[in-house]
């Protein structure tokens, strides 16, 4: 069986603002993927779902079974595992995309971690952001 261990989060420059979302793969304990991707301009919580959904699809393109999923993100991990309800309705539409995504999948943990445990994952995701703004040359 194919497990990969997931690394997710999101950077929100203001809440909402300028937006990125980071994910690094881990297959018997070597990176196999790093995505780093500029969103456009939306909350903190929208940036995590997004990174999210761009894992669980990574995850299905490498043909994995078996998905550890990390985040620093408390509310992603609890509303997934069941513990809080999802609200927001922006969020819905995220949160029902990744639970299809998730349905994919043999096996899933999604952990909640310490943001010092995320720190490659979160500095993708601020890559992103101060990528974009030196691309515009504007201050984000």
């Amino acid at each position: 069986m194919s497990h990969l261990k997931i690394y997710i989060d999101g950077a929100s420059k203001g809440n909402p603002g300028e937006s990125g979302a980071g994910v690094v793969i881990y297959r018997d304990k070597r990176i196999v993927k790093e995505i780093s991707n500029y969103i456009g301009s939306a909350t903190n919580n929208v940036a995590e779902y997004t990174a999210l959904i761009y894992a669980l699809e990574e995850s299905l393109l490498l043909k994995a079974k078996s998905l550890e999923i990390n985040t620093d993100s408390q509310l992603l991990a609890r509303q997934l595992n069941k513990i809080y309800k999802v609200k927001n309705e922006g969020i819905k539409v995220l949160y029902n995309r990744a639970l299809h995504l998730l349905a994919g999948f043999d096996q899933v943990a999604i952990n909640y971690i310490p943001r010092e445990e995320n720190v490659l994952a979160d500095k993708l995701a601020t890559e992103a952001v101060k990528k974009k703004q030196a691309e515009c040359g504007c201050p984000i």
